[in-house]
Order: structure tokens, then C-alpha cells, then sequence
């Protein structure tokens, strides 16, 4: 590999897991032992906006007992490092990418310390609880909601995410389920702009077979090996 690659790496849930934050998909389909309808829906914002945003308030909250860990360090560390193009893009709605470093970096689903207005569409950043009806600064609606992409809506960023994928030359998945769409897709998409893929995972994901290689342990030990390798060359 030479420094005028560019690479693409998108991240989910088992980036985060060994920092101590819970991933979203536990036993039985629940999360964090609430149905998904419940808690992740327009739906369930319109009907019981109470629960959702007291879902995401704690969730916010568990972000200050968290740190990043290896792995967030050695992706800010080739963020750094790398003279070619770079795009980190994470399903993760924590800020642990950002705080160790990482710039280069899109969140697809949306972030915790941010809240949305539903009415204008404007974004603020949000440390504190949320409650429902809150006003806007922009338009002073009653309408702020956890900046988070529900089931059933658009993912972020999706034109410049597209536009990094049939550019790569090397697209690299990181703690992934490889279960959930359109993330799930972007190997394939990689794959026909030709780029290489890699997965580093704790065990197979459901989209393992698209990939050139695979390498499975701990996102602590396989992300900052892989970095060593990446800039040594």
C-alpha cells in the first residue's frame, strides 16, 4: 500500500463494546430490554415520546462514564497519520471517535449529544436531558428529539458516504453485525468500484463472505495492529 490510497472504514457496535457501552442488539432481539418498535420508531417518538427520550437520556448519560479505547485511539492515529484520502463512517451514535482525535469521521445514524428539531430541521448539541417539547433556539417550537436516525428513516450523509465508496481503494468494515442496511451493503458496493476488503471482527458477520479477508479477535488488539501495518508501509 502507498500513502496516495484512500480508504474508507466504517465502524459499528463492537468498537464501542470494549469501552463499556452496551450495543444496542442484546438477547432475544431486545434492546436494552426494550422491543424496537418501542423505542426506535417515528412511531414510537409519536406515541410515548416520554420513554424515547428517556431512552436516550440515559444512554447520553452513560457517555461520561466511557473513554475510547485502543482501537478509537489507532483510527484518530491514521487520521492523522495518513497523507491520502481518509473517511471514517460510524453506525455508533457515541462521541468516542471524536475524543480520541479522529476528524475525518461521519456518524450515519445520528449522534447523542446532538438534538434535532423536528419542525426546521435545525441541530444543536445536547449534554443534558432531553425532555419532550422541548423549544427550538431556531424556530422555538416545541419540537427537539434525540438526533438519532430511527428505523424507518433516511440514514445520513448518504450522497458523500456513496461518493467515498466508489472512490476507495481499500474498504475496511470494523466491528459490524453486517445484519443492518445500508451499511450492510457497502462492501458489495466497494467490491464493484473495485476496491479491497477487509473485515476486523470479534467473530464472523452475516457479511463476512463479501470480504477479501477477514481477521477475528478483540477490536483493541486487531484495529491498532492493522494501523501499524497500514503506516509502516
Amino acid at each position: 500500500m502507498n500513502d496516495e490510497r484512500s480508504i474508507m472504514i466504517l465502524t459499528g457496535a463492537g468498537i464501542s463494546a470494549e469501552s463499556g457501552l452496551a450495543t444496542f442488539r442484546g438477547p432475544g432481539g431486545l434492546w436494552e430490554g426494550h422491543r424496537v418498535e418501542d423505542i426506535c420508531t417515528p412511531g414510537a417518538l409519536a406515541a410515548d415520546p416520554a420513554l424515547v427520550h428517556r431512552f436516550y437520556d440515559l444512554r447520553r448519560a452513560a457517555l461520561a462514564d466511557v473513554a475510547p479505547n485502543a482501537a478509537h485511539q489507532a483510527l484518530a492515529r491514521l487520521d492523522a497519520g495518513w497523507p491520502g484520502a481518509l473517511l471514517i463512517v460510524t453506525q455508533n451514535v457515541d462521541d468516542l471517535h471524536e475524543r480520541a482525535g479522529a476528524k475525518r469521521l461521519l456518524h450515519m445514524h445520528g449522534e447523542l449529544r446532538s438534538a434535532l428539531c423536528a419542525a426546521c430541521g435545525d441541530r444543536v448539541s445536547w449534554c443534558d436531558p432531553l425532555p419532550p417539547g422541548a423549544p427550538c433556539g431556531a424556530c422555538r417550537e416545541p419540537a427537539l428529539r434525540p438526533d438519532i436516525v430511527f428505523f424507518g428513516e433516511m440514514p445520513y450523509h448518504m450522497e458523500r458516504i456513496e461518493e467515498a465508496l466508489s472512490r476507495c481503494d481499500l474498504f475496511v468494515s470494523i466491528g459490524t453485525s453486517g445484519a443492518v442496511y445500508p451499511a450492510a451493503g457497502f462492501v458489495q458496493l466497494a467490491r464493484h468500484y473495485g476496491a479491497e476488503t477487509l473485515e476486523l471482527n470479534l467473530e464472523p458477520s452475516a457479511g463476512s463472505d463479501w470480504f477479501a479477508e477477514s481477521r477475528f479477535g478483540p477490536a483493541s488488539a486487531l484495529v491498532p495492529a492493522w494501523v501499524d501495518e497500514l503506516l509502516a508501509t
